[in-house]
């Protein structure tokens, strides 16, 4: 691989603070980070107030294992959020560290029951096999709406206990929440975007503190009764910590995932050897294909961490208040980890990519929910008497923030 040289006097890592870099084709950006990755230590980006960017796989999952050095509070997003909608929202649990966040996660963690997540795992299968029923008949071009975003979204519904006739606004409050996380757009937008965005989160949460308030007093067999009922050293979460964590659940859940599946069908239509091995025994491939779709897409780019303690990390010396960026996209292509780093290999093994974070206490709670849904689709979507495949290229959303598809058309070919 040829690697691009910065322009002349631009010193390294500052094209990562450049709108233009995100909307580059993905392959600059790639030879980009593999031209930090062979750097000495972390460079510092200019964005904003600057942050210091970690590339390496290594450097990632030590930070990612550090919480009291690399904080996640106040924020992990670029730029973090205003203390005055963390205020009128509540903090996410992506934003606590220490006590906090380990009280909230175990709230959350206790209400995950075998017996929730057992039924859940029976509904993925039944909403991927009607899913492929509806595309089989309907026959549309466009997979992100058709298909990559129904899954996760319904069964995150189901799971929670969402009534029917909330969940088409819910779908669209998240479209509205999330199009534009760094996305750089013109002043006009930028001015506008925010107060859409933030007024989908808010209709959201009103939405589901309705819905917790009726369930504390009428509990059901879902995922809203099971935290707003929960009694872990007396507590239970309240209206604005269920509201706040049922946005990060949606915007986070149904996104990455929904990514995950657009990139893993172009990813099987782009090489079409390692299609027909998943297909000569799905279930003996299916594992390692998910994980490596998820290392070579990398939904999340990447997230931010705030020094709390004197940290030497990769011969660069931390202070308290320096910014760090987490660079997944980069972390998941280090050569000194995955041999031919930019191959899609459904056989990679091992695969240790950071596509969950790296390790630590934020490590993704629903990591092993997201691996069903993906394998569950992917097996419908493979083994029906069709050919399916993606045509074209993904329309990219430019994000620096996460590898979000806009669509992705696609095709059969029936035999």
């Amino acid at each position: 691989m040829t690697l691009p040289a910065p322009r002349p006097g631009q010193a390294p890592g500052r094209e990562l603070a450049e709108p233009g870099f995100w909307q580059a084709p993905p392959a600059h950006r790639l030879a980009a980070f593999a031209r930090l990755r062979a750097l000495e230590s972390p460079v510092f980006v200019p964005e904003g107030t600057g942050h210091w960017a970690l590339v390496r796989h290594a450097h990632v999952q030590e930070a990612s294992r550090l919480p009291k050095v690399f904080a996640s509070a106040p924020g992990v997003t670029t730029p973090e959020p205003a203390r005055w909608v963390r205020a009128l929202f509540g903090d996410s649990m992506v934003n606590l560290d220490g006590p906090d966040h380990a009280q909230l996660r175990k709230i959350v963690q206790r209400a995950f029951t075998p017996r929730l997540l057992a039924a859940a795992e029976a509904d993925i299968h039944a909403v991927a096999a009607r899913i492929v029923d509806d595309v089989l008949a309907g026959e549309p071009d466009e997979f992100v709406s058709a298909v990559a975003s129904r899954l996760p979204l319904e069964v995150i519904c189901n799971m929670m206990g969402i009534p029917e006739h909330f969940r088409p606004e819910i779908a669209d409050r998240v479209n509205h929440a999330s199009e534009n996380i760094g996305v750089e757009r013109g002043l006009a937008a930028r001015l506008r975007m925010p107060g859409r965005g933030l007024r989908a989160l808010a209709r959201m949460q009103r939405m589901v503190a309705g819905i917790g308030r009726e369930r504390r007093k009428n509990p059901a067999d879902d995922l809203i009764s099971a935290l707003v009922c929960a009694n872990v050293d007396g507590q239970a979460l309240g209206a604005r910590q269920l509201g706040a964590f049922f946005s990060l659940l949606m915007v986070a859940g149904v996104e990455t995932t929904r990514n995950a599946i657009t990139h893993g069908l172009a990813l099987l239509t782009d090489n079409p050897s390692q299609r027909d091995l998943l297909l000569s025994d799905f279930e003996a491939y299916a594992d390692g294909a998910v994980d490596e779709m998820i290392r070579h897409s990398t939904p999340i780019i990447q997230f931010r961490r705030t020094v709390a303690a004197e940290h030497t990390l990769g011969g660069r010396e931390f202070r308290p208040g320096d910014k760090v960026v987490l660079y997944y996209a980069s972390a998941n292509r280090d050569e000194a980890v995955f041999p031919d780093p930019d191959a899609f290999d459904i056989t990679r093994s091992p695969n240790p990519h950071l596509g969950f974070g790296g390790g630590g206490p934020h490590f993704c709670l629903g990591a092993h929910l997201a691996r069903v849904e993906m394998k569950a689709l992917f097996r419908e979507l493979l083994t029906r008497p069709v050919g399916l495949r993606a045509v074209g290229l993904p329309d990219l959303a430019g994000s620096n923030f996460d590898n979000r598809v806009r669509s992705l058309k696609f095709a059969f070919e029936r035999p």
